[in-house]
């Protein structure tokens, strides 16, 4: 059987990094270097790859809207050459990016695996060897046609994914979703491949930075502060408040929200809680926020929700449209209430 031909694209971020004396850094080249020390890497079980490295590297800490767009512009470019990519890339915004090109990336036919280290490859004490080698096999030999992250021996779809953990290697959870594969002795399969029909054509989206807030709620939060968040040009807020949705009932506040509704200003509701949903129905509390024109984020990710605000601010549609796609399940991100 012809081995499979796998794209890494490294954009940067641990996993390739090197020792300095202001810290660990990008460096040019020094990747593919402790690479080509590590034979297990060009073993008979493992696919073809080839590295583009991205110029200049960065840590993730400076991933942009701008960077999603190259790397989904990269894989729409190299799409009909390779069978999978992989996406080499820092830990504190892997997640940012694995939803973002969840929504950029329509009709995925081939695997898009995101992955990295906490510690660089050049370590002994590396998780980056583990976590490459498996998703190189998993690219190959289990592939699943959508945005998906692995780290630490699971593979979780992209768009689920947050980091909740920084100093262990298992840094990566899906608090409403389970992983899709998990490594172990033998290879445990949670996924369901759904049956296509009619393969449509790759659709990569084009998107553009956009003015969005975050607001965490807490006691005694006043008005004012809603107000800051809200000031032109800002055209949507994340309001994550407690539990299932539930937010302070004074009038001062409540009327900030409603204003911001009024200007067409996009207001998603979602729970500080590590997981669970909102349910705004569920209380006085939080059904007040239906009133003032604020929609539920259900289950999503902080991540998954600001960067698919992200996508759906980028295209031409109309605000009413937004909030609708919003609560719609476009790429797994959100588990729809049973109606």
């Amino acid at each position: 059987m012809k081995k499979k031909f796998i794209y890494i694209a490294y954009t940067g971020g641990t996993i390739g990094m090197q020792k300095s004396k202001r810290g660990y850094i990008p460096i040019s080249g020094y990747l593919q270097k402790q690479l080509l020390k590590m034979p297990e890497f060009y073993s008979k079980e493992i696919p073809n790859f080839i590295i583009k490295e991205y110029n200049p590297l960065i840590d993730s800490s400076n991933m942009t809207p701008i960077e999603w767009q190259i790397i989904a512009d990269d894989i729409e470019k190299n799409y009909h050459k390779y069978d999978g990519f992989i996406i080499l890339h820092g830990t504190d915004t892997m997640a940012y990016t694995a939803s973002a090109l969840s929504f950029i990336l329509e009709n995925l036919e081939k695997p898009v695996i995101i992955t990295g280290s906490q510690i660089p490859l050049s370590e002994i004490r590396s998780d980056g060897r583990q976590n490459l080698l498996n998703s190189l096999l998993m690219a190959a030999n289990y592939p699943i046609n959508e945005v998906t992250l692995f780290f630490h021996n699971k593979l979780y779809r992209g768009n689920r994914t947050t980091k909740s953990q920084a100093n262990s290697f298992d840094a990566f959870s899906s608090p409403n979703l389970k992983p899709l594969l998990e490594v172990g002795v033998n290879v445990r399969c949670f996924y369901k491949k759904k049956i296509k029909q009619n393969k449509k054509k790759l659709k990569v989206y084009q998107i553009a930075p956009q003015p969005i807030s975050i607001i965490t709620i807490y006691p005694g939060i006043c008005k004012k502060i809603i107000q800051n968040f809200l000031l032109y040009p800002v055209k949507a807020l994340i309001l994550c408040t407690y539990g299932v949705g539930n937010a302070p009932q004074n009038k001062g506040f409540l009327k900030e929200l409603h204003l911001a509704y009024e200007k067409h200003i996009i207001i998603v509701n979602l729970t500080q809680c590590a997981s669970g949903r909102v349910d705004m129905n569920g209380y006085a509390t939080g059904s007040s926020l239906i009133k003032v024109g604020v929609i539920s984020g259900y289950d999503l990710t902080i991540e998954s929700a600001l960067t698919k605000l992200h996508f759906l601010l980028s295209q031409n549609i109309s605000k009413e449209k937004i909030r609708f796609q919003m609560q719609n399940n476009l790429r797994g991100e959100l588990t729809e209430p049973v109606k």
